[in-house]
């Protein structure tokens, strides 16, 4: 165990099948990666959601629906405010809806197009887009960040570099300040900013998220899809030899090699590949896609514009590196017919479940009734007999308004004869939006209408100022023992 760390070997010898020895590496230190920006159709549609995404995250706590922020995750109060609706936590059932179609989602756009969610919409994959704008912004491209990061420390050199971390810790600060704004409400949290009374917990929240932005933006960026992400492990579990995939076509590129414009390389056995590596230096996570399809590949499509681009300058059709199935690849049928093949056992399985949950989801929020009762029998008295005979129950009676709206409520009951409803304000009262409130009700039933033994009764809840709002919950009378 004292043994340094150095001192431990980092290779080991492996026996190849063909009876070859081979040397594979266990541990390499990690290499800086230095993008090389590119133009084209696919980094287009990077830029577009990247801007959409951030739009959304940015903008949306700060829109008001009903004089309430549009989307508030409310953890205090437990309550949820999504777009004028309003959940509770017996609302569970819905984020196990989200969450499930979320899922079902994800594995089947997996299934049809790769890991397009991670290239282009994955926060990792979003905020490390944007640093590197900002990165490039302030260094330079790829040629000159790698000349200024290997030059001697200078005064131009501090000022680039201290210029740029300024721009990411104040970005990645505003990034956790608007995440905390989602729970705390954004407009008071940023009063409470400006006059400096923000509360530990809320600081301490800003704090670890803008370090975690400007931690994996910043410095990991690639390291967290590698190593960190399980996505990029179970992902092949997803695909098939009809996903579209980013694939180089060896039978076109091989034999790669230099040459120039305009000669004839096929005669000297060459592919269209000029092996110019320039896809190698747009990959975000520095892989070279002529080795083949690999977990680390997040599908951004990079390569695929830098290999257009360079096919434009030496005059080959485009497509040499492109979005294509193994299927299509190895000939089995024309791409022009790979639409076709989205008709197949598993992706109508997921479309199946996502149809079905997306139904019934849609269906219970179409259906869901603005108001929540909760019914507590009296565990004291289960049964007592009043004045007049008569046999009394009582309930504790807990009434939420779930809706944005002030209502007026009564309470009524039925599943027993002659049933009489006792509670203050001959059983109305008036909610404000979002409140609870506390209503303790009396049932009384003539005795010979409740024999002995528990008896199925049902307390109504309806708004005098809405007739669609009615909630019935099951409760039970005790009658004479």
């Amino acid at each position: 165990m004292s043994q340094k760390l150095k001192d431990i070997p980092v290779n080991v010898v492996n026996v190849k099948d063909d009876g070859e020895l081979e040397e594979v590496l266990l541990y390499s230190a990690h290499k800086k990666i230095y993008p090389r920006w590119i133009n084209g159709f696919w980094n287009k549609w990077r830029i577009f959601f990247v801007l959409a995404t951030q739009l959304f995250f940015y903008c949306i706590p700060w829109i008001q629906i009903n004089g309430r922020q549009a989307l508030l995750f409310d953890l205090v109060e437990r309550k949820f405010y999504i777009f004028g609706l309003i959940f509770l936590p017996q609302d569970f059932i819905y984020l196990t809806a989200l969450l499930l179609l979320s899922a079902f989602g994800l594995f089947a756009w997996t299934t049809i197009g790769g890991r397009l969610w991670c290239g282009y919409a994955c926060p990792q994959t979003v905020y490390t887009e944007i640093f590197l704008w900002m990165e490039k912004w302030v260094e330079g491209d790829r040629a000159a960040r790698i000349k200024l990061d290997n030059g001697p420390i200078s005064a131009r050199k501090l000022r680039l570099k201290a210029t740029k971390h300024a721009l990411w810790i104040a970005f990645a600060l505003w990034t956790g300040f608007t995440f905390v704004g989602y729970f705390t409400p954004i407009h008071a949290l940023w009063a409470e900013l400006l006059a400096l009374t923000i509360t530990s917990t809320e600081a301490f929240w800003i704090l670890f998220y803008g370090f975690a932005t400007y931690g994996n933006a910043g410095w990991m960026r690639e390291q967290v899809c590698k190593y960190m992400c399980p996505y990029a492990r179970f992902q092949s579990a997803m695909f098939d030899a009809d996903t579209l995939i980013i694939s180089y076509d060896k039978e076109r590129g091989e034999n790669r090699g230099t040459r120039k414009k305009g000669i004839d390389y096929k005669s000297q056995g060459l592919g269209d590949c000029i092996d110019c590596t320039i896809c190698v230096q747009v990959c975000p996570v520095g892989i070279d896609i002529r080795d083949g399809l690999q977990y680390e590949c997040i599908g951004c499509a990079a390569c695929i514009d830098a290999c257009d681009e360079v096919m434009d300058k030496m005059q080959y059709p485009r497509g040499l590196i492109r979005y294509t199935t193994e299927n299509a690849l190895e000939h089995k049928y024309p791409e022009k017919d790979i639409h076709k093949q989205l008709l197949r056992p598993r992706v109508i399985m997921y479309a199946v479940l996502l149809s079905v949950i997306l139904a019934v989801t849609g269906y219970s929020l179409f259906h869901r009734q603005p108001v929540k009762v909760n019914i507590e029998r009296d565990r004291v008295a289960l049964v007592r007999e009043v004045e007049d005979g008569w046999l009394e129950n009582t309930y504790r009676v807990q009434i939420q308004n779930a809706s944005e709206k002030r209502h007026t409520y009564v309470i009524s009951a039925d599943g027993l004869d002659g049933m009489k409803v006792i509670a203050e304000g001959n059983g109305q009262f008036t909610l404000e939006p979002t409140a609870t409130s506390d209503v303790s009700v009396r049932l009384q039933v003539a005795p010979e209408k409740a024999k002995a033994g528990s008896h199925e009764i049902h307390l109504i809840v309806k708004s005098l100022d809405d007739a669609a709002i009615a909630v019935r919950e099951k409760a039970t009378f005790i009658g004479r023992n």
